[in-house]
Parts: C-alpha cells; structure tokens; sequence
C-alpha cells in the first residue's frame, strides 16, 4: 500500500488541487462583527445550495495575505464583501476592478484589506479574472454573529446576483 503525504491523509489535497476552469465565490469578513461579516455569511449559505460544477464557494473570513494562494488555483473569482459607501444598507454592487484603489476601503477589523492582497497579487503578475460584489453596509457590530435586517434581507438577492454572474462569466 503506498504511503500518503500528509496532505492527504488530513484531507487537505482539495486545498490545492488545480481549479482553472472554475469560478470561485470568496467571502470575505468578519463573522463576529454582525453585518461586516455578509461575504462570509452569504458562502455559508451558498455551501448548503446545489452549486452548478464549475462554481465553488470559499470561506475567506479575515484571511488577507494567507488567501493569496487561492488567486493562484483559479481563473476568475468573485469575491464577497461588505463596504462602507455611503449608500442605503443592503445595496449590491458589480465591480469589475481593473487597479488596486478599484477595491473599496478595508473596514476596520479586516486583517489586511483587499485592496494589500490585490496590490500584492498585481506585483506577483498572477492574478485571475476578479469580479467584485460589494454590500453596502452602516457600520459594524462587534461580537454579534448575526446581520441587520437590512442585510439579511438582501442576502437571497446577493446570492441570485452571483449566480448569474458566475454564469455570465463562465459561459464566455
């Protein structure tokens, strides 16, 4: 019998594996900061769903820099976030990002925001097909697990959004 590596026998091989040809939901937040947390909480939900083959969805929580191996593994990304913008809670935006500053500003109990990662990403000349869904969000709620009803209520809508981005960019 052939020996597994260890990344096998703790079932992480998925982690790596090639996943070009994919498109890849990443939330992104903090789940224990109430609505900061959306990106987060809509892949949870997402994860319970039956997803077509080529979408995966992924739990990037606060993950900043540590997150940089995903962009190599796949060729677009949709990534998930909460965004102070100035617009009514619950508003959803399709982003396209073509630079860094693009990115909204990080909220504060981000580790790294996105706008490090990408900019880290665009030194490294390895970056996917990113598309960008921002939430619109008040302010956050530290140590609260759940969201606004605001936010929740436009969660299914967030959701209907990605799906048809995702195969929008898929099917091109």
């Amino acid at each position: 019998m052939e020996e597994k590596n260890i990344a096998q026998k703790e079932g992480f091989t998925d982690l790596f594996a090639d996943k070009k040809g994919k498109t890849l939901v990443l939330g992104i937040g903090n789940y224990l900061m109430g609505d900061e947390g959306v990106g987060v909480h809509i892949v949870h939900r997402m994860e319970k769903m039956k997803l077509p083959e080529y979408l995966e969805v992924l739990d990037g929580g606060t993950g900043g820099f540590f997150l940089m191996f995903v962009f190599d593994q796949y060729d677009k990304v949709i990534m998930v976030d909460a965004t102070m913008d100035g617009k009514p809670a619950g508003t959803i935006n399709v982003i396209k990002p073509r630079f860094a500053a693009d990115y909204p500003t990080a909220l504060s109990v981000h580790d790294v925001g996105l706008r490090d990662m990408i900019e880290a990403l665009y030194l490294q000349d390895n970056l996917p097909e990113i598309h960008l869904v921002t939430i619109s969000v008040k302010g956050i709620q530290p140590m609260v697990v759940g969201m606004t009803p605001e936010i929740e209520k436009c969660v299914p809508e967030a959701i209907q959004t990605i799906l048809d981005l995702a195969e929008k960019i898929q099917t091109k």
